[in-house]
């Protein structure tokens, strides 16, 4: 996206709105019926390739990559799968696993940093994906809070990916022939679900195959999404008390292509994200069985996510994949 926010004022007002609670759509009034909408076209069809995914578990290696993108210093960390037993927490610069693994660009929410998110993505990466999540200049904690620069942040994460995915190539780094380039996604919370939901919009990045948005609204970013189809995941708390679950809905329910919606009738803004629990082990399980299919290609992974989204009667799911 190459505008700046100082010539989308009414934008970045909107996105100020969405990101401290917005309300759904009122009602029709008037005692007329409300304008009957035009059906839908065919749900166009994924590049989901064919594959399978790894049936093992990785251990977790853990490094850092420093990013300046025009002076917006942008340090990316990297969670990959790695050589040694799984489980346990994530070593700094261990030697990546053999195999080629897909990438998942994550982008933080306002006030936080990657490593808030650790629990979650190192079982990502667990499951055989590189993890590449940016620290952005000004919404993460330590920055001015700049909410409005939210809107220049889906180039960021663009340039991240660029960087990330030269690491196949480059000589002597640990990650050398270790990416799959074809196999991409973005994933995002709160501000950096608006972030993801940007890279399918007005800063369409066609290399991504996949979204997963939590928390997330539309406001600021729209919802023309773009491009290729891509399946999107969306995760959203009922009791959200940030961003309003109505808007959440709304930005699901314009997106063209496969997609489903985890909603957590007792979530909240996504704390459940940060810590283990019940709660998380549900939407970390449904996630992973969703990158699984719209990365690998593993088709067992898609039979297995309405089971791994509705156990224990945590959440409900919305299935359109």
């Amino acid at each position: 996206m190459s505008r700046r926010v100082t010539t989308a004022l009414l934008v970045s007002a909107l996105l100020m709105a969405g990101l401290v609670g917005c309300s759904g759509e009122a009602e029709p009034t008037g005692g007329r019926p409300a304008p009957v909408e035009p059906q839908p076209a065919a749900t166009p069809t994924p590049r989901v390739p064919a594959g399978k995914a790894p049936e093992r578990g990785f251990a977790v290696g853990v490094r850092q990559l420093k990013l300046d993108r025009d002076g917006r210093a942008l340090p990316v960390t990297l969670w990959y799968p790695a050589t040694g037993k799984s489980g346990g927490t994530a070593k700094r610069s261990a030697t990546a696993a053999s195999g080629r693994f897909p990438v998942v660009m994550f982008s933080h929410g306002l006030g936080g940093r990657p490593d808030d998110y650790a629990t979650l993505l190192t079982r990502w990466a667990a499951a055989g994906f590189v993890v590449a999540a940016p620290t952005f200049p000004h919404t993460s904690r330590g920055g001015d809070g700049n909410v409005l620069d939210v809107l220049n942040q889906p180039a960021d994460v663009s340039y991240a990916l660029t960087e990330v995915l030269a690491l196949d190539g480059r000589n002597g780094d640990a990650l050398r022939g270790r990416l799959a380039a074809d196999r991409v996604a973005a994933a995002g919370h709160s501000a950096g679900g608006v972030t993801t939901i940007g890279l399918f919009t007005v800063g369409r990045d066609e290399r991504l195959d996949a979204g997963v948005v939590f928390a997330g609204t539309a406001l600021g970013v729209g919802t023309a999404f773009a491009g290729a189809a891509a399946p999107q995941l969306f995760v959203h708390g009922e009791l959200d008390e940030v961003v309003d679950y109505a808007a959440g809905r709304a930005a699901y329910d314009k997106v063209p292509w496969p997609k489903a919606m985890l909603s957590l009738p007792k979530g909240d803004h996504g704390r459940a994200l940060l810590s283990d629990g019940a709660a998380l082990r549900v939407v970390s399980d449904t996630s992973v069985e969703f990158l699984r299919w719209s990365l690998y290609g593993d088709a067992a992974a898609k039979r297995r996510i309405p089971t791994d989204a509705t156990r224990g009667d945590i959440a409900t799911f919305d299935d359109h994949l």
